[in-house]
């Protein structure tokens, strides 16, 4: 086995983003308002099966445990089954999950299941049918909701749902959540609405602070989780009187990047060090066979050096993404 992924701030790195698809089929206001728009008229080279067997082997090599499937919305690929299997199959890695919009979930999470998925995230912006609409631009709620229900069904002890809360739209509803997870054993993730650059006038109407929603959960009771190592980014709150829970991801908080443990392929095969970082380093050169994977180690141990010590995002960087399933793992 290769040397534990660090950088230079002693930060391991036990948990790898697998982007496979940068198209998405909802239009969300906050991420892609306009719908998913190629960048040239060519059709997309997103990373094969085998490229991706021969990343996330490299990656459990260097003691990853865990890889989160992203997209753009990552079940449109037609292998996604493929694909989870592929990930699922390679020793060290105990928890493959997946964030998606859920729309085919009812129809296909089972076999995702019998597959290796062991974690679901769902984003889920409005339990409001005519709101869910109005922020996703698909009138997909009861789908998504069925999907939920199906993913209990086939075996998931939890399903995480992905919230950016956004003021006067369905920041009222935060009752209405709270009520909806009290009996459900459901991970509630408020994500905060971030400032991307494209749509500062988005941020400045309709951003809530995590701050707040995390003052009022402390002051009506509910308690902090400790992580393990291989968590995501939330801050994690439990209450006995619930059997769901709330998880609050704040990128805006000062030691936000402090804990980090993740790093980000992009769907095209590069290393992203930060999630919000704009440069990638080339990997999918070192992709096409088995035997390049001493140099793919190498270059991704080398690639550690130089990460920064935070995204600087509380510094008005905006970073390269409007996508917040990218940090809602």
């Amino acid at each position: 086995m290769a040397k534990q992924l660090e950088d230079s701030f002693h930060r391991k790195f036990y948990y790898l983003r697998l982007s496979v698809t940068d198209v998405c089929n909802f239009k969300c206001t906050y991420c892609l308002p306009d719908g998913y728009q190629p960048k040239d008229q060519k059709k997309p080279s997103f990373l094969t099966l085998d490229e991706i067997h021969r990343v996330t082997a490299a990656f459990a090599d260097c003691g990853t445990t865990k890889v989160r499937i992203t997209g753009g919305e990552p079940s449109l690929r037609r292998d996604f089954t493929d694909i989870i299997r592929t990930v699922a199959s390679q020793p060290g890695i105990t928890k493959v999950a997946t964030t998606t919009n859920g729309y085919r979930m009812a129809k296909h999470v089972h076999e995702w299941r019998e597959a290796g998925l062991t974690h679901i995230n769902v984003s889920v912006d409005s339990l409001d049918p005519k709101m869910f609409y109005q922020i996703t631009g698909e009138n997909m709620f009861h789908q998504v909701m069925e999907g939920i229900d199906a993913a209990f069904d086939a075996g998931f002890e939890q399903v995480k749902i992905n919230t950016v809360l956004l003021k006067d739209l369905n920041s009222q509803e935060l009752p209405k959540f709270l009520e909806w997870i009290k009996t459900r054993p459901i991970q509630l993730r408020f994500i905060e609405l971030m400032q991307t650059g494209e749509m500062d006038s988005l941020f400045s109407k309709h951003h809530v602070s995590g701050v707040s929603i995390r003052n009022h959960l402390i002051a009506n009771g509910w308690l902090l989780k400790v992580k393990d190592n291989n968590d995501g980014p939330a801050q994690v709150f439990y209450h006995p009187d619930y059997i769901g829970e709330i998880g609050l991801i704040m990128p805006y908080e000062k030691n936000f990047c402090e804990s980090c443990n993740r790093l980000r392929i992009s769907a095209k095969g590069k290393l992203h060090l930060c999630l919000f970082g704009e440069d990638g380093v080339e990997l999918r050169d070192l992709l096409a066979d088995d035997s390049q994977q001493p140099q793919l180690i190498e270059r991704i141990q080398a690639s550690l050096n130089t990460k920064a010590v935070s995204h600087f995002l509380d510094e008005g960087k905006t970073g390269m993404t409007p996508n917040l399933a990218s940090i809602g793992g």
